[in-house]
């Protein structure tokens, strides 16, 4: 694990800058610029809904009010970040099993480019089904096998939009994914938070089958429709650190029997107020031999000072950390009176503040 600096180079002699792709170390502990030893720590940020309060995803309004994406990727790359994580719906980029959405298809192609324009990357994640109501019926209703061929064809397609820009971060196959327990399920989504859903199976009934074996198969099966279109941006899985909320649990996408397609760890993580070292050590189970990103942090729980602290001491073990941006600015959170706008004008402008040297 490194401390370093933004991916910008010199392109030519009157000082224009062109990103490189990010890549994994030779040796597999860190991220690099591609083609150098030029290390990269992912300071980021979610952008998954707007504004508090309206809480809309990005395909709610990137076609009508596109300029707010554009200031609000400015925005982003004011506060310092390098990484802008994005949260696609499976619902709004496919039309049928087979059919992509080609309107939405072709926003995201603007977006690649806006963030090439801001010299940010972008942690494509996908498969969400955070909104019910943007959920086909005709999706929902597939038995397992059906239902990962959809998510297959969808990552196909995305990859296909994407594989051509150094932009491009990664992919992170799905937000937050669970198995069923040992009597099955009956519902994909779980893990309702302000009407939104970031919780989803992979399947409903483990019909005999080990938990590492249906996970094994569903991260090889997402992977390989990645590879097909696209040989070299990092595949990664943004996942619930169970260690965090139960002694002794093991990991199950990063197991030995699950991760090796995925080229690094994505864990989130909100630290538990007065009780960091305990916080650390769960992350330290998530240290496997390849870089670790925290894709999700905010002083939910353990305050800013803790959280702060957190961040801190897991510069030894973590090779990032990606926040929240809901577009917002700090001055427009400063000229509000709230605790929640006085959290976050002072968190926001910590992170700027604390970013990696350029």
């Amino acid at each position: 694990m490194v401390s370093t600096s933004f991916a910008k180079e010199p392109a030519d002699q009157d000082n224009k800058t062109t990103q490189a792709r990010i890549v994994v170390s030779q040796d597999g502990s860190h991220f690099v610029l591609e083609g150098s030893t030029k290390p990269f720590v992912v300071w980021g940020v979610n952008y998954d809904h707007d504004a508090v309060g309206q809480g809309r995803l990005i395909e709610d309004y990137w076609h009508d009010e596109w300029e707010t994406v554009v200031e609000d990727f400015q925005e982003i790359r004011d506060l310092n970040a390098n990484v802008v994580r994005i949260h696609l719906q499976l619902g709004r980029f496919m039309e049928t099993a087979t059919k992509p959405n080609s309107k939405n298809l072709k926003k995201l192609a603007e977006l690649i480019k806006l963030a090439e324009d801001n010299g940010l990357y972008l942690d494509i994640t996908g498969l969400a089904c955070y909104h019910k109501a943007d959920i086909p019926d005709w999706y929902d209703s597939l038995p397992e096998q059906q239902r990962w061929g959809v998510q297959a064809n969808f990552w196909r397609e995305v990859a296909t939009i994407c594989r051509e820009s150094s932009a491009i971060f990664c992919y992170d196959l799905m937000n937050e994914p669970v198995l069923p327990g040992k009597d099955g399920e009956k519902e994909w989504l779980a893990g309702e938070l302000g009407g939104k859903f970031f919780v989803q199976r992979i399947s409903l009934d483990l019909a005999g089958r080990e938990r590492k074996e249906v996970a094994a198969a569903w991260v090889k099966r997402m992977t390989e429709a990645i590879r097909e279109v696209d040989k070299s941006h990092l595949i990664t899985l943004g996942v619930i650190p169970w260690a965090h909320s139960f002694k002794n649990a093991k990991p199950l996408f990063y197991s030995p029997e699950v991760s090796g397609p995925l080229d690094f760890v994505s864990v989130h993580f909100y630290p538990k107020k007065d009780h960091i070292d305990e916080s650390l050590a769960a992350l330290r189970v998530y240290e496997i031999g390849k870089p670790l990103v925290i894709e999700e942090i905010f002083p939910l729980s353990a305050g800013q000072d803790q959280t702060v602290e957190f961040i801190e001491r897991s510069r030894d073990i973590a090779d990032g950390w990606i926040s929240f941006y809901w577009g917002v600015t700090v001055e427009e959170y400063k000229s509000k009176e709230g605790i929640v706008e006085a959290i976050m004008a002072e968190w926001l402008t910590w992170f700027k503040e604390n970013a990696p040297p350029k």
